[in-house]
């Protein structure tokens, strides 16, 4: 089979317009990126002609390998399934970040004939939002230092100033600098880089139900406390406004297609192991109105981006989904059952079965928020018939519903089996009792031990004296009542990447917090997560190159 790259090159891409007549959107509601590519207006956004209530089917996964378990190809190629069965769908994606595209992972638009197009530009620069929300993130900084430069009438106490400079890719030599050494009127001071995709920008951004909403919410960003101890704001600094001058074109969603030629809505890029990992309220709102199906992932698995969905996301969205589709492959699973990360593509049915428990706790998790959960095997070339057999023989003792997804081989036509599942607990009624899995006024220690326990399985919490002593401070604050972001890692269900399959007696430690007011949650630190990843030692950018004007190599 053709590289994802060589069957993105050689689509032949519909002009955007007619992507957009599929639901009712004319050339008048587009901005247009060249053909391919369109910004959908404010104009179309806000207009009663999209008066939709489409159900949200969201995909999530089980604890991930490094390299992912194809969670974004079964969504696409459910949504083109969905289309092919003469159901109105849209995909809507989160934007890649430069930083996993050249390192590990890779790009994040798909694989196979479910893929969205076209794919060279949405993993590279794409329409800028990325780079829009890094300049957006960094004039904060330069106001900050600047303030300090001319005065510093707020009295901001340098040593707790906590917004960080952005950029978008993996660079660990910028996580901790210094910054103030030019000038002897400076304020020399500790500083560091985060990915972009990590920043609060990008999170508010994702939240905010339009351009008002987000200025809103950017004012109420704390950057640094003064010294009487008071919490210092972007609206104190008079930036909010300029903040959102240089995102009123980001948040718009993207309009593109997909290689089956459906419309896909990409927009936003928020980390789902740092942040809250979906793509924004805009594009997903947008798409209820606009189809009676919208197919949407969170990051990594249910542990962290679709607890983050419910809990954060669905308060703002308004709709909870009806219908959770877990994405399990035979080789991660084996990977969680013990078989060494070099032997995955190799027949080990007694792995297999090892690991199923990893599964299992996924789907107790989605249970825990009275959300129906289909199985989706993503289906790779390296699995036997045996190991097919061992899991259909679960699924089968559990009455599971569970479709093998061959969406990658086969686009649409291998994805129907599912997408007909899907159908049938979409379409059937709701649990009155689906929703968050805690209320807001819940105190922050009550949020986290109901996420630990319910979600992770642990047994409880364990707080640093930092952590502590930072609750009390948000207590007198008033912020009690925010949303928590857990920031752990997607490794394993514990704060322990090394620790696979389904662990049982262990605690979560939170050694640290991280406010993020203006996005509405509190960030809590578990292990060595790092709001700036780095480069591996052979990462993807070395097999990439440009041959005349095509790219090569990517992806």
């Amino acid at each position: 089979m053709k590289t994802d790259l060589e069957l993105a090159q050689k689509a032949k891409l519909k002009n955007i317009a007619t992507i957009a007549a599929h639901i009712g959107l004319k050339p008048s509601d587009l901005e247009p990126y060249g053909k391919y590519k369109a910004k959908i207006g404010f104009d179309a956004i806000d207009s009663p002609r999209f008066a939709k209530q489409g159900k949200v089917i969201l995909v999530t996964a089980v604890t991930p390998t490094p390299a992912g378990e194809g969670k974004t190809t079964t969504t696409i190629g459910l949504s083109d399934a969905l289309n092919r069965l003469g159901r109105q769908a849209i995909v809507c994606l989160r934007e890649p970040s430069l930083g996993p595209v050249m390192g590990v992972k890779g790009g994040a638009t798909g694989g196979g004939l479910a893929q969205v197009l076209p794919m060279e530009d949405i993993n590279l620069h794409f329409t800028g939002d990325i780079h829009a929300v890094g300049a957006a993130n960094n004039l904060i900084a330069a106001v900050i230092d600047n303030h300090l430069f001319q005065g510093n009438a707020l009295s901001i106490d340098p040593a707790t100033i906590t917004w960080k400079r952005a950029m978008d890719m993996n660079d660990r030599a910028l996580r901790q600098i210094r910054v103030g050494l030019s000038s002897a009127k400076e304020t020399p001071r500790d500083d560091g880089f985060e990915i972009t995709v990590a920043s609060e920008i990008m999170a508010v951004l994702c939240l905010s139900k339009d351009l008002a909403d987000f200025k809103s919410r950017v004012s109420r960003i704390v950057v640094a406390d003064d010294t009487r101890g008071n919490p210092v704001t972007v609206g104190d600094l008079k930036a909010a406004g300029a903040v959102t001058m240089l995102v009123r074109d980001a948040i718009k969603p993207n309009l593109v297609q997909t290689l089956a030629g459906n419309p896909a809505i990409i927009h936003g890029g928020p980390f789902a192991n740092i942040a809250h990992g979906c793509n924004s309220v805009i594009a997903t709102s947008f798409a209820r109105r606009a189809a009676d199906f919208v197919v949407t992932e969170s990051g990594f698995g249910a542990d962290l981006g679709m607890e983050k969905f419910i809990d954060i996301k669905t308060r703002v969205l308004g709709a909870m989904p009806s219908a959770v589709v877990v994405v399990a492959s035979i080789r991660a699973l084996k990977h969680h059952g013990g078989a060494n990360k070099n032997d995955l593509t190799k027949p080990d049915p007694k792995a297999l079965a090892a690991g199923l428990p990893n599964l299992e706790k996924h789907l107790e998790t989605v249970a825990a928020f009275h959300i129906p959960a289909v199985v989706a095997l993503n289906r790779f070339g390296t699995d036997s018939d045996e190991e097919l057999a061992v899991i259909a023989a679960w699924a089968e003792k559990r009455q599971q519903a569970m479709a093998v997804s061959d969406v990658f081989a086969r686009g649409a036509e291998g994805g129907e089996d599912l997408a007909k599942l899907v159908l049938d607990r979409v379409l059937g009624p709701a649990d009155p009792a689906a929703g968050p899995l805690y209320p807001l006024a819940d105190g922050i220690k009550r949020k986290i031990e109901r996420i630990a326990t319910v979600v992770y399985g642990a047994d409880g919490v364990r707080y640093s004296e930092k952590a502590e002593a930072q609750l009390a401070k948000y207590a007198a604050r008033g912020w009690e009542d925010l949303a928590v972001c857990m920031a752990k890692t997607p490794l394993s269900l514990t704060d322990d990447p090394k620790v696979f399959g389904r662990p049982r007696g262990f605690t979560i430690t939170i050694r640290e917090f991280k406010p993020s007011v203006g996005a509405g949650f509190l960030v809590a630190l578990t292990g060595e997560v790092m709001t700036m990843p780095g480069l591996p030692k052979i990462g993807a950018y070395e097999d990439m190159d440009v041959v005349g004007d095509r790219i090569v190599g990517l992806f």
